[in-house]
């Protein structure tokens, strides 16, 4: 009686889990950031997607856009741009971490 009671209450909390998974909203949003090499787009997408609740991050070079999917229960856009900040880069109207900045290899600084 005992494994059919956990059994039972296992699938409820399994299903629970679930449903508060489908629940999130998926938002996808474009930043323009100061990127200018191979080097920013790894650095600005490594940091994006260090961030709890960041889905995917994509920093095209020539348009210097990073596009980011997120679950918006967990972040706002300004997390973002905070993100790409910290970094050492602009996101939109969020001037770089001048600190981040100075640790950037030459190839980054334009």
């Amino acid at each position: 009686m005992k494994k059919i009671f956990f059994v039972v209450l296992l699938t409820l909390f399994l299903g629970s889990i679930v449903c508060i998974n489908a629940e999130e909203s998926i938002a996808k949003v474009e930043i323009k950031t100061s990127a200018i090499c191979e080097h920013c787009k790894e650095t600005i997408e490594k940091a994006l997607n260090k961030v709890d609740g960041v889905k995917t991050a994509v920093l095209n070079v020539e348009t210097k856009i990073a596009t980011v999917e997120y679950v918006t229960e967990k972040l706002t856009v300004d997390d973002l741009r905070t993100a790409i900040s910290k970094a050492g880069y602009d996101a939109d109207e969020v001037k770089r971490d001048a600190r981040a900045y100075k640790r950037l290899p030459k190839c980054c600084k334009g």
